[in-house]
């Protein structure tokens, strides 16, 4: 709304100022301060509400120190990350920008399937919220749209990065004079480290690169209910979604910055893709609303941000990651979500078979997720294959060490991208 109306006045009456809203550096940072503004102002107030109406969580007891003090907490807070997206993007982003449209679809569309879920599991008393059956097609659907639109959109280009080579020294990085329609992406660890999902298909010959986007859309498909699933996995300490998710998009955003300038990508030697700046606005935006949200939400959190949330900030982290072509990264940048998705697979998976072959569930891990794996002592009576640590680990550490690791894999994740 802004860039429109700035952009109007500065070519029609040379408004002084106005043409700072070219700039996509300015525009990012006013996404962030309304962000950061919005959710932590008008998040009080939503809290507020929230408690007014008693839209409370209900806690099982899982014999976790301190677990019953956080019941009656404010749940559905995600609304709070949601509105503190939109209402800045909606003010000073591009809107015909088709990356723009994507997340902000994103944001809509997963938001409203977490909001479904809190509210069947408050409203109606119904623990097990909506039906695991109704978010797997939601999330599916919204992989398949996300997927055909990239596919269909004439703006969804790149520019292929290309070595100059003199003797076996890359002497500079140049890029394909016209734009063009790919289903290349950017490997990690790899010396030419673009990877076109056309290659599985080769053995289709001319048939190859149309069957390579049919790959490409199972892709997305797969990418956006795995990493949404896996934040909602990790949302089970006070902060340790919030924190982990900005620390991510901070590490998205910068490298949704450096595939949208042309210089900074010929430096690192990934492709060019052209109108994905808009992306560092609704990366800025992100950012933004989850501190905002951090505020509140730290341990002892004041209030939750329940499937609203979860399901929201892990559809947005993969969709990002697709639309700048760093999905493959995500295994290393989403490490946090990864693990706690497979503790938790690990430990089902583990207690059916030996279920099965001995009469006698056993565990993995004391707990899973993994984070409650560290909230139980190792004389809580829960026998499992990991035996530490012994002493239960207070929340606010977990989730603290949990945030350390992020930003770790956050630098290995851009590192990858001149190790080679």
């Amino acid at each position: 709304m802004f860039y429109y109306l700035f952009n109007y006045l500065d070519k029609t009456i040379d408004l002084p100022g106005a043409g700072l809203f070219s700039f996509v550096t300015f525009r990012s940072g006013m996404a962030f301060i309304i962000a950061l503004l919005f959710s932590t102002i008008a998040g009080k107030r939503i809290i507020g509400y929230l408690q007014l109406k008693q839209i409370g969580e209900t806690i099982r007891d899982l014999g976790l120190e301190g677990q019953m003090k956080k019941k009656g907490t404010p749940t559905m807070g995600g609304i709070i990350i949601i509105l503190s997206i939109l209402i800045p993007c909606l003010l000073v982003s591009k809107l015909g920008n088709i990356y723009m449209i994507l997340m902000l679809g994103t944001t809509v569309w997963l938001g409203t399937i977490g909001f479904l879920d809190d509210y069947i599991k408050v409203f109606k008393k119904d623990k097990e919220g909506l039906h695991g059956r109704f978010k797997i097609i939601g999330q599916v659907g919204l992989g398949l749209i996300v997927g055909l639109t990239l596919f269909l959109s004439p703006n969804v280009v790149i520019r292929q990065n290309q070595e100059v080579l003199i003797g076996e020294n890359v002497e500079a990085v140049t890029y394909m004079p016209e734009n063009i329609k790919s289903t290349q992406t950017t490997i990690p660890f790899v010396k030419n480290n673009n990877f076109d999902y056309a290659y599985l298909t080769s053995f289709m010959g001319d048939k190859a690169q149309t069957w390579g986007w049919v790959i490409f859309v199972l892709i997305t498909i797969f990418i956006v209910t795995a990493v949404s699933n896996g934040a909602n996995l990790t949302d089970g300490l006070d902060g340790l979604a919030t924190g982990s998710s900005a620390i991510i998009g901070t590490t998205l955003g910068i490298l949704a910055y450096v595939s949208s300038h042309v210089q900074y990508a010929s430096y690192l030697n990934i492709m060019y893709i052209p109108g994905c700046e808009e992306l560092v606005v609704f990366a800025s935006a992100f950012i933004g609303a989850t501190i905002g949200f951090l505020w509140y939400n730290a341990y002892p959190a004041q209030v939750f941000m329940g499937d609203t949330g979860s399901l929201t900030i892990g559809g947005i982290i993969g969709v990002f990651s697709i639309a700048i072509h760093k999905e493959l990264l995500l295994p290393i940048l989403c490490g946090i979500f990864f693990v706690e998705s497979i503790s938790v697979m690990l430990q089902v998976g583990y207690f059916k078979y030996t279920k099965k072959k001995y009469g006698e569930g056993k565990r993995v891990f004391r707990m899973s997720p993994l984070h409650h794996h560290f909230q139980k002592s190792a004389d809580s009576g829960i026998q499992s294959l990991i035996k530490r640590p012994n002493a239960a680990i207070p929340e606010s550490k977990i989730v603290t060490r949990f945030w350390i690791i992020g930003i770790l894999l956050a630098v290995m994740a851009v590192v990858t991208l001149k190790i080679r």
